[in-house]
């Protein structure tokens, strides 16, 4: 008998927040769930100990930047991800659309649509340009989905057009329609081999459709209709715009089947927005913020006056003996100090990137713990209300 691969467990009776199990062959994923961000087939600074220790359920890795280098074949020859990086739990990777768009429109400065010498696009797929070398390379669905299955990762993405908010309407609609077509041929690609490595690959359709109700709607009933194992809701808005993410999820929600896990792609900005995420009923986020954050001295607290952070490097730190949070339970809060965290960010040592991210990490992870106790009983609400300060 077959596992199932995801299974709501505890519905919030004030609001649509849930806890839920995700079922791997390499463990299993409660949810909600904060994943920390591995581009490179590494979370920044730390190893796989350290993601232990931060109790971390599931980790992501990049496939624009793990094709680039070392290379796919390079992985899989090493027995796919998991052993590559010598990391024990689920993975996730994403399909490489959004940093493949992110690199025609931002270095290219082009405006939505026109093709430029660094990405083309077609309905086939798209070809691009390495950041790196230069060199050219072409997405399609399949390919996309190829490299993802040698990579090994536990759960995997559809190839998708992420489109910015400032896209025209018809745009948009062009851009959704070729990620449906994506989505199907992704799919068809998947279910020749679903196990690569000789244990279960699961793939997520994205919804699309920037800023527009009628094409979000649209979206999610068209890759709900398809047989994905969980849907993923991406674009520009998504993370960066906490209010129009709230909008979007609300929009794509109804249409959304209970029984399937809902990821809501790059919210982690700061950590009351896993909260609302949460809130409108998504299951799964990721976001490289919190050990961006950490790498420049800017620290989460529990403070709800300054939206949860502290930049350590501030002068009034140097002297100061507590830990970065006294409610925390990580390793740096429990055995190094605020003046001690200055003293190595003033001394330009790489400590203090691995003692940040730490702390930034498990401040994230322990907030999605306390969030399925509250919601096992109830009490999401209550947690929500401790975490944001309402409005004047």
């Amino acid at each position: 008998m077959l596992m199932s691969f995801f299974k709501q467990l505890h519905k919030d009776a004030g609001s649509e927040a849930r806890t839920g199990l995700i079922s791997t062959d390499h463990g299993d994923i409660l949810t909600p769930a904060f994943m920390p961000v591995g581009t490179q087939a590494t979370v920044k600074t730390l190893d796989s100990a350290d993601l232990k220790n931060i109790n971390s359920q599931i980790i992501l890795g990049n496939t624009y930047h793990l094709h680039l280098q070392p290379g796919e074949d390079i992985i899989a020859e090493a027995g796919g991800l998991h052993r590559f990086m010598n990391w024990p739990g689920p993975i996730l990777t994403d399909s490489g659309g959004f940093q493949v768009f992110s690199l025609g429109l931002q270095k290219e400065k082009k405006s939505v649509g026109q093709q430029g010498s660094l990405v083309k696009i077609t309905d086939d797929g798209v070809t691009f340009r390495s950041h790196r070398d230069g060199s050219l390379h072409t997405f399609t669905p399949e390919v996309a989905t190829d490299i993802q299955h040698k990579l090994g990762a536990d759960i995997i993405m559809a190839f998708d057009e992420c489109t910015p908010d400032d896209a025209s309407l018809e745009y948009t609609k062009e851009a959704m329609d070729r990620t449906h077509r994506w989505a199907k041929r992704s799919l068809v690609a998947h279910q020749k081999n679903t196990s690569y490595h000789g244990y279960r690959q699961y793939l997520f359709g994205i919804i699309q459709g920037a800023i527009s109700k009628d094409l979000r709607e649209a979206s999610a009933k068209y890759i709900a209709s398809l047989d994905f194992d969980g849907i993923a809701i991406g674009g520009e808005s998504i993370g960066y715009n906490m209010e129009k993410t709230g909008d979007i999820i609300d929009w794509v929600r109804p249409h959304l089947p209970e029984s399937k896990p809902r990821y809501a792609m790059g919210i982690g900005l700061n950590p009351t927005d896993l909260l609302i995420a949460v809130e409108h009923g998504i299951d799964m986020f990721d976001c490289v913020a919190p050990t961006r954050l950490a790498r420049h001295g800017m620290l989460f607290i529990f403070d709800k006056e300054n939206k949860h952070r502290l930049n350590i490097k501030n002068a009034a730190f140097v002297s100061d003996k507590n830990p970065i949070d006294s409610s925390c339970d990580c390793s740096t809060c429990k055995n190094y100090s605020r003046s001690y965290l200055h003293h190595l960010f003033a001394a330009d040592e790489i400590l203090a990137l691995r003692l940040s991210s730490i702390h930034n990490l498990r401040f994230m992870l322990k907030l999605m713990e306390d969030t399925r106790a509250a919601i096992k009983e109830d009490k999401f609400l209550e947690l929500k209300n401790k975490w944001i300060k309402k409005s004047a």
